[in-house]
């Protein structure tokens, strides 16, 4: 006799069991949850980098240190901040998730944005039943103060991707300082820095010292080569952060990551990881002048991090990419579906990228 189980076709929630937010939710789609085949992967930001760490054989049989002080303290001393300013996270969307579900209240609250920018944001806030007030990207790089802060309008988190993903756009430290400045007592500017390393001169973390509703979200996802540890930190002052340990899960942070992540963030990885980061960012440099130079590319975005988003004069040079083995990330921005962000990888696969763009064009150029 099979034991198999099926499931029925008959079988149903009971009705109104769902919350209509939940069920009318579009879940955030990640690069990596498109089933796509190839040999190149350029659509997740990822780093082109790996290095082997060691795992100590510590007991599993027992729960983990809730934040490990070895690792806190470690990152405290590479942003310059105290401890007591530093909460570890599962990657920097529980540090969106969990600044969402402290500050606001289901179906009372709204956050705002500056779109296009990284979709978590939106999918987290419907997750909640928090609306979204929507500005735009120009808003906030072409706008005055004023003008942001009177259409953030009640929002109790402001969300700013610094750079910004997928535009790679910056804005300047004062910028945030004033519009901090003037939502001191209404709203948290909660700064999104993923892929800060890349221009680590522009990062708020200093601005902690003087507004207490800046937040500052990190990953080491990205330039530290750690996207599958699924690391983050969520960086701000005691009186953010004392609220959102009430809510962080009782043991977020697992024995093995803890460990791989003490030895990130030695001395010497640092070092090795600011080291890459200067390697990607002329690799970076490479690539947009190969961009700007082709003839099957209209439009390229000028940002920092560790990708480069372009528009294509056919979106059907994508589907060559893929036939070639070479996954690069699709968007649809400004109304437009012939949007691309590469993700800058070693020297080999930007070589490939380049062999890709010749055979949109029929160039013969060489990859110098």
């Amino acid at each position: 006799m099979s034991t198999d189980v099926k499931q029925s076709d008959t079988l149903r929630l009971p009705p109104g069991l769902l919350p209509k937010n939940i069920a009318d939710l579009s879940a955030y789609s990640s690069a990596k949850s498109e089933k796509l085949s190839g040999s190149t992967w350029l659509n997740a930001n990822e780093s082109p980098y790996t290095r082997e760490y060691k795992l100590s054989g510590q007991a599993l049989n027992r729960y983990p240190d809730p934040q490990p002080q070895q690792v806190i303290q470690a990152y405290a001393d590479y942003v310059g901040l105290a401890p007591e300013q530093v909460v570890m996270t599962r990657g920097a969307d529980e540090g969106i998730e969990l600044l969402v579900r402290t500050f606001c209240q289901s179906a009372k609250d709204s956050i705002a944005i500056f779109a296009p920018t990284y979709g978590m944001y939106k999918v987290t806030a419907d997750t909640h039943n928090v609306a979204l007030n929507t500005l735009s990207q120009e808003l906030l790089l072409q706008g005055d103060v004023d003008e942001i802060c009177t259409q953030v309008g009640d929002a109790k988190l402001v969300f700013i991707c610094n750079p910004n993903n997928p535009t790679g756009a910056l804005v300047s430290q004062d910028k945030i300082a004033a519009i901090a400045a003037r939502l001191t007592s209404s709203a948290l500017v909660v700064v999104d820095e993923a892929y800060i390393e890349f221009c680590p001169e522009q990062s708020a973390v200093s601005l902690l010292a003087d507004y207490a509703n800046v937040v500052v979200l990190r990953t080491l996802s990205k330039a530290f080569a750690l996207a599958g540890l699924r690391t983050g930190f969520t960086l701000a002052n005691t009186q953010v952060l004392a609220p959102l340990r009430k809510v962080l899960a009782p043991y977020p942070v697992s024995t093995v990551v803890a460990d791989i992540t003490a030895q990130a963030l030695s001395t010497s990885n640092i070092a090795s990881m600011r080291r890459q980061v200067d390697i990607l960012n002329a690799l970076k440099s490479r690539l947009q002048q190969w961009l700007e130079q082709s003839d099957a590319v209209t439009r390229v975005l000028k940002g920092k991090g560790n990708f480069v988003t372009l528009q294509l004069k056919d979106k059907n040079a994508i589907a060559i990419a893929y036939q070639q083995g070479l996954v690069m990330r699709p968007f649809t921005l400004y109304g437009q579906d012939n949007w691309l962000r590469i993700s800058i990888g070693n020297e080999q696969e930007l070589g490939e990228v380049k062999a890709w763009l010749d055979s949109l064009t029929g160039s013969t150029a060489t990859n110098q």
